[in-house]
């Protein structure tokens, strides 16, 4: 790829990732704040972070269906302090892989931080030398986007390997089994260093779609990988104001882009975070790429808004319909609050899962509320880019604004939720939707199976593995597996079934 150095060059990313030295702003005073309130907020436990590795065997509560066999791989953030100083905002941590194992009437956890240069060179020196999404640090000049590699978003099975994946730079490697750190995956020569995201889609012939971007490149890359692992096609493409992108769809034909309106703002001794600007009267734009040609197809508008997570995506005809999570303004600045020792406000208002349908004759987006505050959108891994009918996602019930913790099953067609709210203390972690063994994909295939994800349980200090029937969310976990200890809490993840 001939413009590789060029996108690479023109990324804001790596000006606002340290090239200069000068003073470090994680800060003592943080850390101290949130020590402070964390005596007064258990729940605030979740964002203190980890030291070690973890191992141990689950204590099962209920049943556990003897065909719910596999692995369940997870990534977070787990380091925020380090040296006295702590980070700024909840993205910056560096990753944590976890591994649950399931079957034979069993669970087993291992989580183990991903040895990136990052978290190696910081650990010897005994603090942080580099800057990370939300806390500028300079102590040390980064060579490249992967210098400053977190690896902590999300944790990939694929072709019997498994990757750490972080939206600036690079998949890590991990071992499957034992989560060691293998080194830097590059897909091919050409690519090296180029931003791999952390939401690759999977296709219907176990191939899959991915993208890149770099703040401040206005440039888009795409991949499109086979079952084999192997890269076989790459584009990129020209998107202007192209500041930040999270994530995104995959339908029958096109690809699918949600930009939010941010505006960059330079400044040598800021953060990446603190580089981008919210711009309200700039609008969300949907731009659409067409599969076949990996060309632009078209760009819609929508009203300004942040968008993180989309659900999935469908050809309805001559429109295309998405899922996705819409939070009113810049929630960047909200989910920093943990690291000083304040809760993310999660209240009325603040956020909506909706269904957007792209008409392209009219060249209008049109927006239907499917479900209120919310977030971690996923549907079953057998209707990915195909027509679906169930959206798993979290939400925060009446009087816990400050905490997800409902776990939700709705459907797109009625709007209607199946859901369960879990008792105070406890906070939900995304929740992924396993079929059964034998599962269709026909009417109902979605439901045959289970929904699993991990749950904290703050006021015991324990993490816990939860798994509900698919049909019957209200009736509540079928089976709990209780951990011990407390592992970090975790953004992304994926079940393999054995």
């Amino acid at each position: 790829m001939d413009n590789r150095r060029q996108f690479l060059a023109r990324g804001m990313g790596l000006a606002a990732l340290g090239l200069t030295s000068g003073t470090a702003l994680a800060d003592s005073a943080t850390l101290r704040s949130f020590h402070q309130a964390l005596g007064r907020n258990p729940m605030l436990s979740l964002y203190a972070g980890s030291e070690g590795d973890q191992s141990g065997d689950a204590v099962l509560h209920g049943s556990l269906p003897d065909d719910l066999r596999g692995v369940f791989y997870r990534n977070g953030p787990g380091r925020f302090e380090l040296g006295g100083e702590r980070y700024h905002h909840w993205f910056d941590g560096d990753g944590f892989a976890q591994r649950w194992q399931i079957g034979g009437g069993k669970v087993s956890h291992r989580g183990r931080f991903v040895a990136t240069q990052k978290f190696a060179e910081e650990s010897a020196a005994g603090q942080f030398l580099y800057p990370a999404f939300g806390t500028h640090i300079d102590r040390k000049a980064a060579r490249n986007n992967d210098t400053v590699n977190a690896a902590n978003t999300n944790l990939l099975p694929l072709n019997g390997r498994v990757y750490a994946l972080w939206e600036g730079g690079s998949a890590v490697e991990v071992d499957p089994a034992t989560l060691e750190t293998r080194g830097i995956k590059t897909w091919r020569d050409d690519m090296k260093a180029m931003p791999f995201s952390a939401h690759p889609k999977m296709d219907p012939d176990g191939g899959l779609w991915n993208f890149g971007n770099l703040p401040g490149s206005d440039r888009l890359v795409l991949y499109r990988l086979n079952a084999a692992g192997e890269l076989t096609r790459t584009a990129m493409i020209n998107v202007p104001q192209l500041n930040m992108v999270h994530d995104f769809v995959v339908s029958g034909r096109h690809l699918i882009f949600l930009v939010p309106p941010y505006d960059m703002r330079p400044g040598d001794d800021l953060s990446l975070r603190e580089s981008l600007q919210w711009n309200g009267e700039r609008p969300l734009r949907a731009v659409v790429v067409a599969k076949d040609t990996l060309q632009l197809r078209q760009v819609f508008e929508l009203p300004g808004r942040s968008v993180f997570h989309l659900g999935n995506a469908f050809e309805d005809g001559a429109c295309t319909r998405l899922d996705c999570v819409m939070h009113e303004g810049d929630m960047l600045p909200r989910l920093a609050l943990p690291m000083h020792g304040e809760a993310i406000p999660y209240s009325a208002g603040s956020s909506s899962t909706v269904q957007i349908t792209l008409d392209y004759a009219a060249g209008q987006a049109r927006e239907a509320r499917l479900f209120g505050v919310g977030e971690f959108p996923r549907v079953a891994p057998q209707v990915v880019s195909a027509r679906h009918r169930k959206l798993a996602v979290l939400g925060a019930s009446a009087g816990a604004e400050h905490i997800l913790n409902t776990v939700n099953l709705i459907d797109t067609d009625s709007g209607k939720a199946d859901s369960y709210r879990f008792d105070a203390g406890w906070q939900v972690e995304e929740h992924v939707l396993v079929p059964r063994r034998g599962a269709g994909t026909g009417a109902g295939s979605e439901t045959d199976g289970y929904l699993v994800g991990v749950a904290q349980d703050a006021r015991r200090g324990q993490t816990v593995l939860t798994v509900f029937d698919a049909h019957n969310i209200k009736a509540g976990p079928r089976a709990l597996a209780r951990l011990p200890y407390r592992a970090p809490l975790c953004f992304h993840g994926n079940f393999l079934p054995a």
